[in-house]
């Protein structure tokens, strides 16, 4: 992800929208269904561009392809900045 982990942490809640989430230090649990896991990696330079970066895991469990499916494209929609 090409966020910091503070930004990461306030757009999760929007992100996983009506499902609990628990969040223990770099990791949190999505209602029954998703671990997630990050760490801060450093950041992507490009010339005098400097891009945060943030390595995320998804583990799912107990979820058909087609709820996975679902799911990532309201977190992807809900996770996109800028860009086109």
């Amino acid at each position: 992800m090409g966020c910091t982990e503070s930004e990461w942490l306030s757009w999760l809640p929007g992100a996983v929208g009506s499902h609990a989430l628990v969040i223990e230090g770099p990791q949190a649990t999505v209602g029954h269904f998703l671990r997630l896991s990050w760490q801060v990696m450093p950041p992507r330079t490009i010339a005098l561009l400097s891009i945060a970066r943030l390595a995320v895991r998804f583990e799912f469990t107990g979820l058909t392809p087609i709820e996975r499916q679902a799911f990532m494209k309201q977190f992807d929609l809900f996770m996109q900045r800028g860009g086109g």
